[in-house]
């Protein structure tokens, strides 16, 4: 059985829950207080952050990587394109997420001067995948629901359209609960 040490409130573990589902896969999730993180959770990840895969004696935590992880160990159904050069631009995307959209995002939550909206305007979600796509919903509903940040009608139109999968509409509940 695979572990997730996982968090409601925390989008990047929002990421490694849509890919589960999108691909079908159990896991039995671990929920981690992040106000009040147990120690021994920086025995599987010494920065102490969620989310962190466990499955057997192979410990990976990182979203970025665990997605990457889930999508070669369960290939089907694919969330990266087939062609290599395609596949190499989401990871790009991926990549520079922080760049993109999620220091800014942080910012925000900080109260910090930020640029989230001229981000967010800036935002290619057309050119994204599923792959990417995942990569960043869980941030731009946030920014949404919890930040009150009023999305561009480019996003907006995305957000309904990658809400439609199942997957992205379980997130929806779960930041409805927050």
């Amino acid at each position: 059985m695979i572990t997730l040490y996982d968090a409601a409130r925390c989008p990047y573990c929002a990421r490694v829950r849509i890919v589960f589902a999108e691909k079908g896969v159990a896991y039995e999730p671990i929920e981690i207080d992040l106000s009040n993180r147990p120690a021994w959770i920086y025995e599987k990840n010494p920065k102490g952050k969620v989310p962190v895969l466990e499955e057997d004696t192979f410990v990976l935590p990182e979203s970025h990587l665990i997605m990457e992880y889930l999508e070669e160990r369960f290939p089907e159904p694919a969330l990266l394109p087939a062609d290599p050069s395609q596949r190499a631009l989401e990871r790009l995307a991926v990549d520079r997420f922080d760049d993109a959209l999620g220091d800014d995002y942080y910012a925000l939550r900080r109260g910090e001067e930020n640029a989230l909206e001229q981000r967010l305007a800036e935002l290619d979600v057309a050119s994204f995948s599923l792959f990417a796509a995942i990569a960043y919903v869980p941030w731009v509903i946030r920014a949404r629901d919890m930040l009150g940040v009023a999305l561009p009608m480019h996003v907006a139109v995305w957000l309904e359209e990658v809400s439609s999968r199942p997957a992205v509409r379980d997130e929806l509940e779960v930041v409805a609960a927050l």
